[in-house]
């Protein structure tokens, strides 16, 4: 049986390196990262244009040069300068804190799933059909009319039950159940032993926190979030007619401050050596003694597992003191608020706007909640993602569209291992076990060759509320029916319908899924320096993890182990640290800099995927010069296509929750960080020591 268990924050937790950003988008699940054509409207235009004329989508060669901003020299700023015709005019949606051109192909990709929703909702489907489930988990988020009119009636037996609880041991229950979508302090998922690649094992991961992360609670910068958060959780109570609705506010704030503390920071968890700590099920009793993990585990079925990893270690230690130490009463109205929070898209609409109003606009600055449809796509998409991702497939991607990637992820692999052979800081040990790694990269492009069986989930029209407990259940269900069993080599983490790309350590694989394979990041039309600036540095960007800080870690067979020598290594970490010492200074906003720490691998995985992709570039012209097109030389499509990919606009409250919890440097430093560092853009832009962005030869980075 094939296992899809993947959903957002697995794959952030799991260390598996999306291009984009894992972020949520007023409560609701989005992805976050890139660039657009001119304006929101544009994009449904541009879903409606089709490529049968032959000719680009973007432009004369791929590129909108329209959006080219002249007043601005490239050496001063070179995203402003490619897109700052669009930048300075664009209007802001009012329900996105963010817009670039991932959003444009992310609502091109919603408004196609809507259309197979609404054609496999209008039939005649035999109860238990695929088509019913996906019209019917559809029909079920979009009738507000019938969920207001219950009330808390759908919920109230899991309150009940929460409320009831009398002990430790029975929190501890609650907190594990996968029918109850609370809230637990200490995560457990199954994933892939990074050790040992060839079988799955139960993680156990900080968690408990109502927002984004630690920074939230131990930072005086967002003093005011802290209390608008307190004000939130009141209101949440209230509307739930829970008793001294404040008074349980404050308390739930204060546990969940204690376990903040405790928390490791957001760097410190993309270690990989520190977030492996395997322990059986008898050293994990000795190591936190205050937490009753065998009630944890009868509760979600894991009773019978005899080891477990933990990620960060004295966290779980000090989380499980905590939790004991706490009041059960505390305990119960956290679990009571964080059921309420977790389902507040299905719950009555006041608490869906409370939601909304805390995590949309406080926490991220944007103004209107998105329209109903549109996050039941995204319902749909998260319960049933690949039984709609079919179909997509076979409406809208080209099946010559993997052909073409073959030979791009071919020459791309060709690049680096070119590099590799020329690499002056690396040795001939480091240099063999590199290129083992190289060769044994997987790629995976636009759609898994198995489909997920979605025979045993039960979806009710017009339960919204159990439909999401049976989902949830469904999920864990498949998730622990791996442990013991092989890896399911044919297993995605994404579906054909997201607009990302991710690198897996563990499988040392790539993968990109259909829906990215269209314009700004690929169009068949398009000028090649263009498709090698854009999906070419995406998929460079995807192998460059492979070899990032935390990458490099894991063999060319997922194994994570030092193949390093010494020195090599050495040499490795004395130019990261040149590269975090640049992004370092970065201020998108006064007094939230860029966190190199947290966003090593991502800023090395531009830097060495933009170098792989333009020495492929180079490999594909076979010696001859690029034909100058519109007035601009091949070097000069390449890198204006990379700065189109991330051309975007953000809200400043986005921009402040990117700095504290997202490994994705903001947009204009994944354009201007990354060609500064780049000989052939100075030669290509006639950049000089008298520009902004000019960096003495011996103070640029250059790794991969």
């Amino acid at each position: 049986m094939k296992h899809n268990f993947f959903n957002s924050t697995a794959i952030c937790a799991l260390g598996i390196f999306a291009l984009a950003a894992c972020s949520q988008e007023g409560g609701q699940s989005t992805n976050t990262a890139a660039s657009s054509t001119s304006t929101s409207a544009a994009s449904t235009a541009a879903a409606s244009t089709s490529a049968t004329a032959n000719t680009p989508e973007l432009g004369s060669f791929g590129v909108k040069t329209d959006d080219i901003d002249t007043s601005v020299k490239p050496g001063d700023d070179f995203f402003q300068h490619v897109g700052g015709k669009w930048i300075d005019t664009f209007e802001m949606p009012a329900d996105r804190s963010t817009y670039g051109s991932f959003t444009v192909l992310a609502e091109r990709s919603e408004t196609r799933v809507r259309k197979i929703i609404e054609d496999a909702a209008a039939g005649d489907n035999a109860a238990g059909s695929i088509e019913q489930k996906i019209g019917d988990v559809f029909s079920s988020f979009l009738d507000v009319d019938t969920i207001n009119n219950k009330g808390l009636e759908p919920i109230s037996s899991d309150l009940a039950y929460l409320a009831g609880l009398e002990t430790h041991q029975d929190v501890i229950r609650a907190f594990a159940r996968p029918d109850i979508r609370a809230t637990s302090p200490i995560g457990a998922f199954v994933a892939i032993d990074a050790k040992r690649p060839d079988r799955y094992t139960v993680q156990l991961s900080q968690a408990g926190l109502g927002m984004p992360n630690r920074s939230y609670y131990t930072e005086e910068k967002f003093a005011d979030v802290r209390e608008k958060y307190k004000a939130y959780i009141t209101q949440v109570l209230s509307l739930a007619e829970i008793e001294n609705p404040a008074e349980k506010a404050q308390q739930i704030y204060d546990f969940e401050a204690k376990i903040a503390d405790v928390h490791w920071t957001p760097g410190k968890r993309r270690n990989r050596d520190l977030t492996y700590n395997l322990k059986s099920i008898e050293q994990l009793r000795e190591y936190a003694p205050n937490f009753s993990w065998d009630d944890m585990f009868a509760a979600n079925g894991l009773s019978g597992e005899k080891e477990f990893i933990l990620r960060e270690d004295d966290a779980i230690q000090g989380i499980s003191k905590i939790v004991s130490d706490t009041p059960v009463n505390v305990l119960t109205d956290y679990l009571q608020f964080h059921l309420l929070r977790n389902n507040s898209g299905i719950l009555p609409t006041a608490f869906d706007e409370a939601n909304f109003a805390f995590y949309g606009t406080v926490v991220r600055g944007t103004p209107q909640q998105r329209e109903r449809w549109k996050r039941g796509v995204s319902a749909v998409n998260g319960t049933l993602g690949e039984a709609v991702g079919k179909v997509y497939v076979e409406r809208h991607f080209p099946e010559d569209s993997k052909a073409k990637m073959d030979v791009l992820v071919k020459n791309l692999r060709l690049a680096l291992g070119e590099r590799l052979e020329t690499l002056e800081w690396m040795g001939p040990n480091t240099r063999a076990q590199a290129n083992d790694k190289l060769n044994k990269f997987t790629p995976k492009v636009g759609y898994p060759e198995e489909w997920q069986d979605y025979s045993k989930l039960e979806i009710v029209r017009g339960d919204a509320y159990g439909n999401s407990k049976r989902a949830g259940v469904f999920r864990w269900e498949e998730s622990i029916a791996r442990l013991g069993g092989p890896i399911d080599e044919n297993e995605w983490g994404m579906t054909p319908q997201t607009v990302n790309a991710y690198y897996s350590p563990t499988r040392n694989e790539i993968v990109f899924p259909a829906a990215i394979l269209q314009a700004p990041f690929f169009d068949p039309y398009a000028d090649a320096a263009v498709n090698y600036g854009g999906i070419g540095a995406v998929i460079g960007h995807e192998i460059g993890h492979g070899f990032d800080d935390q990458g490099s870690k894991s063999d060319g067979n997922g194994v994570l182990r030092n193949w390093w020598t010494e020195a090599d290594r050495a040499n490795f970490e004395k130019l990261t640290e040149k590269l975090g010492a640049q992004y370092g200074e970065y201020e998108p906003i006064p007094g939230f800099k860029v966190d190199p720490t947290l966003t090593m691998g991502e800023n090395i995985g531009d830097i060495g995927g933009l170098a792989m992709a333009y020495r492929a570039y180079k490999l594909s012209l076979n010696g001859e010069e690029a034909p100058v097109i519109g007035g601009y030389t091949g070097d000069q499509r390449f890198f204006m296509a990379w700065a189109q990919v991330w051309k975007r606009v953000a809200r400043d409250e986005q921009i402040k929750n990117q700095v504290a919890t997202d490994p994705h440097s903001p947009a204009r430093y994944r354009v201007n960080g990354v060609v500064r560092n780049m000989d052939a853009w100075y030669e290509a832009f006639g950049v000089s020591t008298e520009d902004a962005l000019y960096l003495d030869p011996e103070d640029r980075v250059q790794i991969w």
